[in-house]
């Protein structure tokens, strides 16, 4: 089966990992007697970090992904399953994994680390659909809110501590602290790949002047903001859907590869950074500005913003888990920063793993210091206000209720 993948431009490229072969789903299999023999694969992922697909056999379609080990070992993996045992066992919806005959949830393969997940009911609506395009509708973004509100209740309880570091993770250190400067050098420092990089030091050096208002704004709520695992990937094609239909549930969330030990509100900017501002029409305008460079990201303000989405994702989220008045008034500087150290985790993948000077400074001057740059700009500042206007609104009708 051919395959082709999403690009960082939102075209379609091919993809870095070679797509799944049956001869080695049925190699793989052969380990996982509960799934029983292989018969086709019914579909190739397009999402471009893991090669992934749904496989039929005689006991059922399962989900199998296939990771290099530099980017996911077991140890890695182990990680993501844990906290999804935990999540399971507490009521959200989200896939089991499999275990081997050993007991084993993943397994390596020579420089392959497998993992074998079932998969869930519900509709892959949005699966062929571009990472940081919006939902559908508003009721899909009040039921996404909805969603991510019950796994944040399940989550509670789960102590374990950060994961090490990995390509590929979200996670939220550098503004987590009250020198973020130093916060950066730390996680640059464990990360070679992205600390002998010059260009990658030019574009943290930027990305600190640029988000440091917003850092102004977030560190005296930080001490009210409770460590918290996370999904830290939540956009609508994470979700599995109970239709079609513009009023569709979300019925499961899906692909925990970024999880981390964050905290809620950092989840919830998240879950607004990545669906309601369409960060491909960014890409589309700075392409054609500026033919001779496709890295250089600029801020424009006239990228679609969904505000609409955005009060129905806080509606359905509160309906759930009301945030405290002090998270309330944290994420929109939130919004503003945690995509930050994704965009490097993404770096480092490009750098360490792949190996790839080309595709980096899409990730470390695009992703990295553009999006902090339009957080910045006219656009981004509307985004960020419709946020707090919201959060003041909550408040003075919190108070109304309370001198009832």
């Amino acid at each position: 089966m051919s395959a082709t993948a999403h690009g960082m431009d939102g075209g379609l490229v091919e993809p870095d990992w070679a797509p799944l072969t049956l001869a080695e789903v049925r190699e793989l299999l052969s380990r996982f007697p509960e799934c029983g023999e292989p018969i086709e694969i019914l579909s190739v992922s397009p999402r471009p970090f893991s090669a992934a697909s749904v496989v039929r056999t005689r006991s059922g379609p399962v989900f199998i992904k296939r990771h290099h080990r530099t980017v996911r070992d077991v140890d890695g993996l182990h990680e993501e399953h844990r906290f999804m045992a935990h999540l399971s066992a507490h009521g959200a919806r989200v896939p089991r994994v499999f275990a081997n005959s050993s007991g084993e949830t993943a397994i390596e393969m020579g420089e392959w680390t497998y993992e074998v997940h079932e998969t869930p009911e519900g509709v892959d609506l949005y699966g062929d659909s571009l990472s940081w395009t919006p939902f559908r509708t508003a009721a899909h973004a009040r039921s996404a809110g909805k969603a991510l509100a019950r796994m944040h209740l399940a989550s509670e309880g789960f102590l374990a501590a950060r994961r090490k570091p990995r390509p590929l993770v979200a996670s939220f250190t550098i503004f987590a602290g009250q020198d973020a400067g130093a916060e950066m050098d730390r996680y640059l420092v464990v990360r070679p790949a992205l600390a002998g990089n010059a260009m990658v030091r030019r574009c943290c050096d930027e990305t600190l002047e640029l988000l440091a208002p917003f850092h102004a704004a977030l560190r005296p709520l930080l001490p009210a903001l409770k460590p918290l695992w996370t999904h830290n990937d939540l956009h609508a094609s994470n979700l599995l859907w109970s239709g079609t239909e513009d009023e569709a549930r979300a019925t499961a969330i899906i692909d925990f590869g970024l999880a981390d030990r964050t905290g809620a509100v950092h989840d919830l900017a998240h879950a607004i950074e990545r669906n309601i501002v369409e960060w491909l029409a960014l890409i589309q305008v700075s392409a054609i500005r500026d033919r001779g460079s496709r890295n250089a990201v600029t801020g424009a303000d006239d990228v679609p913003i969904h505000l609409d989405h955005l009060s129905a994702l806080l509606e359905g989220y509160e309906s759930v888990r009301p945030l405290s008045d002090e998270e309330a008034a944290a994420l929109a500087p939130m919004t503003g920063l945690c995509h930050a150290e994704f965009a490097l985790s993404e770096t480092d993948y490009f750098l360490s793993v792949l190996h790839s000077e080309e595709k980096a400074p899409m990730a470390c001057d695009g992703w990295l210091v553009g999006h902090a740059r339009w957080f910045r700009s006219a656009s981004g500042k509307r985004l960020l206000d419709a946020i707090g206007r919201w959060a003041e609104s909550r408040n003075r009708r919190a108070q109304r209720v309370e001198h009832v």
